[in-house]
């Protein structure tokens, strides 16, 4: 049911957001850009609006976007149930899961920083 709630949630953001696009485009493309400031997309000069502006709201969009929403179903925690097995990436580039790094009985103490 969930599933399906976040289909037709991420649909009917999609099918907008394209009939924005091709409606308003303009205004759409201020949008975005305000949008590409918040994770600093357009701050790299080699990487233009052109680049992935038109990629918004584009089917391999809606299904990026399912597939991310879908997945975050299962890295739900609930107190006093195991954790999640959390898909991680090392900085080699190298994907495993958070329990893979459990020795033992030894607990596992994660430590969340900033880089910023």
């Amino acid at each position: 049911l969930q599933k399906i709630l976040i289909l037709l949630q991420v649909t009917l953001s999609v099918v907008v957001g394209k009939t924005l696009m091709i409606l308003f485009p303009n205004a759409m493309k201020r949008y975005i850009l305000k949008m590409g400031e918040k994770s600093r997309m357009n701050q790299n000069p080699k990487f233009s609006y052109e680049n992935w502006g038109p990629t918004f709201f584009s089917f391999k969009y809606l299904l990026f976007v399912l597939k991310v929403k879908w997945k975050r179903l299962e890295d739900e925690a609930y107190e006093g149930h195991p954790a999640p097995n959390t898909p991680v990436v090392t900085l080699g580039g190298e994907v495993h899961h958070l329990l893979d790094f459990m020795e033992d009985n030894r607990p596992l103490i994660l430590n969340f920083g900033s880089c910023t």
